[in-house]
């Protein structure tokens, strides 16, 4: 496929990475769609759906070259019996819809990649986590004596249905990849990076928990990169880490964004004091308290190069596009 122009239709694509990679096709002369619940001005197409039920959106797929499929409720919320039935409805229902949907198409997509998350391994201290031989979690001891809590498990639970949704699927004439993304850092309001910076900034930046827990990273260029190398690739397929090779302690990362934001001190936040901020921030500490040491095999072996593989150079640049934007 390399050198033509691709038609790539990417549903759910309206929140920060889905904008990342709508962006970054548009600009190089392919015709994007992003399918969205509420479609809005952007230099791309957009096309409502609801995820739920076949509609007019089902001629975008039809002879398309690329399906991105990044549908899902936010994980920063607390884990209530409510908030995991919608987690599970909005990554599982839109999934199975589309499986039914490419598998009936004369001409389907001849790529499909999924959304997936990189949680999907278990808690490492110990061992990089790459796709050949990572291990998937699930039940693992997190201390000499204490087990994964439980809602980690059910996290676990919910990304193995869901990538088992994407294979179990009928679609051989489609090339199926699913996407497991660590953290995507990218300088716009409401992203992870903006609210780590925002702490950093208020001096509150310091070491999150012991400070032991490996924090897998991707800048966002890396990461739109990454998934148009994915479509060049035509002989990779199954699950693939979106991740940077070099993943860090959660304390040396602190003190990458600091220096990056000229602020040499931060207050630590024991594990302790997390729970409870979580709490009243109405999320899970999971999101920073897990240890996540994940490495991008298939990439490095396919001779994937990044732009930016240590944090302190990618955190350099984010702050440095942030106070040009902002």
């Amino acid at each position: 496929m390399p050198g033509r122009r691709l038609r790539i239709v990417i549903p759910g694509g309206s929140g920060q990475v889905g904008r990342v990679l709508a962006a970054y096709f548009q600009e190089r002369g392919h015709h994007v769609t992003v399918l969205t619940r509420s479609p809005y001005s952007a230099p791309w197409q957009t096309v409502h759906w609801d995820g739920k039920r076949v509609g007019p959106w089902v001629e975008t797929l039809k002879g398309a070259d690329i399906c991105i499929h990044l549908s899902g409720k936010s994980v920063h919320c607390r884990y209530t019996a409510k908030n995991r039935k919608e987690l599970y409805d909005s990554r599982i229902g839109p999934t199975r819809l589309l499986s039914h949907v490419i598998a009936g198409l004369a001409e389907p997509p001849r790529v499909w990649m999924n959304a997936s998350t990189a949680t999907i391994y278990r808690h490492a201290l110990d061992r990089d986590m790459d796709e050949a031989t990572g291990e998937i979690g699930g039940g693992e001891m997190v201390s000499a004596r204490q087990r994964a809590p439980e809602k980690w498990n059910w996290t676990i639970q919910l990304v193995k249905d869901w990538e088992a949704t994407v294979f179990d699927a009928p679609t051989p004439r489609t090339r199926k990849i699913v996407l497991r993304t660590s953290l995507v850092f990218s300088p716009a309001p409401g992203s992870v990076f903006a609210v780590l910076s925002n702490l950093v900034r208020l001096g509150l930046g310091g070491t999150q928990g012991n400070g032991r827990q490996y924090v897998s990273w991707m800048h966002e260029r890396d990461y739109a990169r990454a998934v148009e190398f994915l479509i060049e690739h035509e002989e990779m397929d199954g699950p693939v880490n979106l991740a940077a090779p070099h993943p860090l302690p959660n304390r040396a990362f602190m003190v990458a964004l600091r220096d990056a934001w000229d602020m040499p001190n931060g207050l630590p936040a024991p594990a302790l004091l997390m729970k409870i901020g979580m709490f009243f921030l109405r999320t899970e500490p999971e999101l920073v308290l897990k240890s996540r040491c994940v490495v991008p095999g298939k990439l490095l072996d396919a001779g994937f190069i990044f732009d930016f593989p240590e944090w302190p150079q990618a955190a350099e640049d984010l702050v440095r596009q942030w106070r040009e934007k902002w």
